[in-house]
Order: C-alpha cells, then structure tokens, then sequence
C-alpha cells in the first residue's frame, strides 16, 4: 500500500506533468514513436500481405522470414542498430517498424488468403474482374482481420516503445530508466502505470473504430 500511497502521490505532484521531463512531453514523444512506426510498418505489411494472398504463391517463405524478428529481444534488436546506425531514431525506429511487421502482414495476408470461395467464384461469375475482386470483396473480406492485426501492433508498439529510453532518447521509458537510476519507485510504478492506461484506452479506441469502419454484413460473414 506504501508503494500505490507513494505512486499516486508522484502522479498528483503538478511538476511531474509539466517541463522538459514531464508525463505530458514524455507522452507525446512516445506517441510519436508509436505513431511513425506503425505507419511505416503498415506501408510495408499492408501492401505485401495482399499480394501474398492474393498471389498465394512464396508467402510461406517471406512471412516466416518476417517473423524470424519476433524471435529477437526488442532491447537486443535496438542494441544491433546502435551498433550499426549510431545513437541516433534510426536505431529504434528499425526495431520498433521490425516488430511490428509480423502481426500486420500475417493478418493481411490470412484475410486474404481464406476470403469466401464461393462469394469470390460468384463475383467471377459475374463478371468481375481480378482486381474489382480484390478491391470490391476480398479485402472488405479481410477488413476484420487486418484490423485486428493493426490492433496487435499498436498496442505492442505501445509497450514495446519503452525501450526507446535505452538507446538515450525520450517516451514514457524515461520514467522507468531513470526512475531505476535514482531508486525511485513511485516514479518506474507510475511511469508503467501509465504505459498500461495509453495500452488499454488505444485498444479500446480501435475496437470502436473497428465496429464503425467494419460493415455489419462483412463482421457478420467473418
């Protein structure tokens, strides 16, 4: 109860919210983190995972290739960069696009991939065109589940993003290395807490907006 006591009383102090290492300058440099990395991840999985689905043909082998990142620690991963990119955004910009990859082409590429058959000979049947169906039925389709895999990786990219501190740049992960330099506990408890709360309410805001974009009739069928 001390250390919650001690938490909420860092969090209520008015200095801890404002200047140059406050929650709200931290909060805006870690969005920007997420937000950047999740728009480039998406300009790269998007695309590629339709092709693969569509195509079906090699997608075994690339997805499997994106997904060897999973398999290396974020921290490790943006230690590799250092090493080669310097101290610099490119480091955890690398690490953080990497990580988001994997959910976002598999999930486009599996919408895809298993759209309705029978819905897809129908269109063809129809007369429309390869494209027509990609654009007009498939991917409505697949809108759920690239939805849901654009979901996963923000929500990762929100926790993941901490690791920006390690390679000496800002985010909510300041709180916690630094809290951890000085002994401050209140400060990494509050820092996490508040990494958990921007978790939580962008999930919530996606599942939102994911019923709202997403048809029922398309829900419905998937």
């Amino acid at each position: 109860m001390d250390i919650l006591q001690a938490t909420f009383h860092w969090l209520l102090q008015p200095q801890h919210w404002t200047g140059d290492a406050g929650i709200l300058l931290r909060l805006r440099e870690h969005l920007y983190y997420v937000l950047i990395s999740i728009v480039v991840a998406s300009a790269i999985a998007l695309p590629l995972g339709i092709i693969l689905g569509y195509w079906r043909k090699g997608a075994f082998v690339i997805i499997n290739l994106f997904n060897i990142g999973r398999a290396i620690p974020s921290l490790g991963l943006i230690l590799l960069c250092i090493i080669v990119f310097g101290f610099n955004d490119i480091p955890v910009f690398t690490a953080l696009v990497a990580m988001s990859i994997p959910p976002i082409l598999t999930n486009a590429w599996v919408g895809i991939y298993h759209a309705d058959r029978q819905l897809c000979d129908a269109a063809k049947a129809l007369g429309m065109t390869p494209l027509q169906s990609l654009w007009q039925l498939r991917i409505p389709l697949a809108a759920p589940l690239i939805l849901a895999g654009l979901r996963t990786a923000l929500v990762q990219l929100i926790a993941t993003a901490v690791v920006a501190a390690y390679a000496g740049l800002g985010g909510l992960g300041r709180f916690l290395i630094d809290g951890l330099g000085q002994r401050d506990i209140p400060q990494v408890v509050a820092g996490s807490l508040v990494v958990s709360l921007l978790a939580i309410g962008c999930e919530l805001l996606f599942s939102l907006l994911s019923r709202r974009i997403v048809p029922a009739p398309v829900t419905q069928v998937n």
